[in-house]
C-alpha cells in the first residue's frame, strides 16, 4: 500500500511539474503584420484662416457714437465712397470757436501791421501777432483734417465683405466697422512654428482640412512667407494661395498640412510596430529584435529605409518587456 501511495504522490508530482513547466514555457500570443507599399509624405501641420488677397479693415480714430451708415453688405463700392459718419457735434463746435479766434487775429494783425507802416508800434508787436495768427491757422487747419476723420471711407474700390455696428451705438477706437476687398481670389494664412519654418518652400504643395468640407479633397500652395517672425508667439506667417473654384469661404477656419517631401512605392509600418528604431519580428517560432534605418514619419506609419523585408511578419503593437528570443505563438492581426 505505502509503495503505491508513493506512486501515486510521483504521479501527481510530474502533473504538477509538467503543468507549470509548460505554463512557465508556453509560446506567448502575438498579432503580427506585414510591411505595405505606399507614398510616404512629410507633413508640417499649421492652422490657418481663409481671407481675401486684396482687403482692407476700415476702423474709426476717434471713439464718438454712429450717427449715418450705409446699407451696403456685399455691395460693391468705389474707392472714397462714405461708409459711415460719427458725430461731430463737438468737433464743429470747437472748429467754430477757433475760427472766430483766428478772424479776431486776422484783424489785429492787419491793424498792427498798419500801425506800424504809421511807425506807431514797434516791429516787435508785429512778429508777435503774425506769430499768434500763424498758430491759430495751424490750430484750425488740425481742426479741420480731424473732422474729417469722423466720416469713414471706403480706402479702395471692393465689396463690403462684412459690415458691422448699429446707428445709435459708440465706435470704440480699433473697432472694425467694415470689411472693404475683392471676394477673389482667396489665400490661407497660417502661423507656422519656427522649428519647422527652414522647411517651407514657395510653390510647395498643401492639403487643407475644413470641418463645413469634410468630404472635399482641399488644396492650396505656398504662395509667401513673411521674412521677419514673431519673437512672442515664435511662429513665422505664411500664406497659401488657394484655387479659383476653392468652396472655402472668408473667414473659415482650416487645418494645413503642408507636403514638405514625398517618397513613393516606400516600405511603410504602422508606428504602434516600433519603440524608437527597433521592431519585434517573428523568425521561426521565435521572437527577435531588429534595429531598423527609418525615414519619414507620419502620425499613423514610418517609412523604412532599410532592415527590412517586404514579407517579414512584424509583431505589432511592439510587445514591451518581450525578451529577443521568446517564443511566440503568431496570429495575423485583423485586417492584415
Amino acid at each position: 500500500m505505502r509503495l503505491a501511495r508513493y506512486a501515486a504522490g510521483a504521479v501527481t508530482i510530474v502533473a504538477i511539474g509538467a503543468a507549470v513547466s509548460w505554463y512557465l514555457f508556453r509560446p506567448t500570443p502575438v498579432f503580427t503584420i506585414i510591411p505595405k507599399r505606399g507614398d510616404a509624405a512629410e507633413i508640417i501641420y499649421a492652422d490657418g484662416v481663409v481671407e481675401p488677397r486684396t482687403w482692407a479693415k476700415v476702423t474709426p480714430t476717434v471713439a464718438e457714437r454712429i450717427v449715418e451708415q450705409c446699407d451696403c453688405e456685399g455691395e460693391r463700392v468705389g474707392k472714397g465712397d462714405v461708409l459711415a459718419r460719427l458725430d461731430d457735434t463737438e468737433a464743429r463746435a470747437a472748429l467754430g470757436e477757433l475760427q472766430a479766434r483766428l478772424t479776431l487775429a486776422q484783424e489785429e494783425y492787419r491793424r498792427k501791421v498798419a500801425l506800424a507802416e504809421r511807425r506807431t508800434i514797434s516791429e516787435q508787436e508785429v512778429d508777435r501777432a503774425r506769430s499768434e495768427l500763424g498758430q491759430l491757422e495751424a490750430l484750425v487747419a488740425g481742426r479741420q483734417a480731424r473732422l474729417a476723420t469722423y466720416v469713414l471711407r471706403a480706402p479702395s474700390a471692393g465689396q463690403v465683405l462684412r459690415q458691422d455696428g448699429e446707428i445709435g451705438e459708440v465706435a470704440d477706437l480699433g473697432t472694425v466697422l467694415f470689411w472693404v476687398g475683392e471676394p477673389r481670389p482667396l489665400i490661407v494664412t497660417a502661423d507656422v512654428n519656427e522649428e519647422d519654418i527652414p522647411r517651407v518652400e514657395v510653390g510647395q504643395k498643401a492639403l487643407l482640412r475644413s470641418d463645413a468640407f469634410r468630404d472635399r479633397k482641399l488644396e492650396a500652395t505656398v504662395d509667401s512667407i513673411t521674412p521677419k517672425g514673431d519673437p512672442v508667439t515664435k511662429t513665422y506667417r505664411v500664406r497659401f494661395r488657394l484655387p479659383d473654384d476653392t468652396p472655402l469661404r472668408i473667414g473659415m477656419s482650416t487645418d494645413v498640412n503642408i507636403i514638405v517631401r514625398v517618397s513613393h512605392d516606400a516600405l511603410i509600418i504602422p508606428t504602434v510596430a516600433l519603440e524608437g528604431t527597433k521592431i519585434a519580428v517573428v523568425d521561426g517560432n521565435r521572437a527577435k529584435i531588429r534595429d531598423l534605418k527609418t525615414g519619414i514619419r507620419g502620425a499613423d506609419g514610418v517609412e523604412i529605409l532599410s532592415g527590412l523585408e517586404d514579407e517579414t511578419r512584424i509583431i505589432s503593437p511592439f510587445p514591451t518587456g518581450l525578451a529577443d528570443g521568446t517564443r511566440v505563438k503568431a496570429t495575423p492581426a485583423p485586417g492584415d
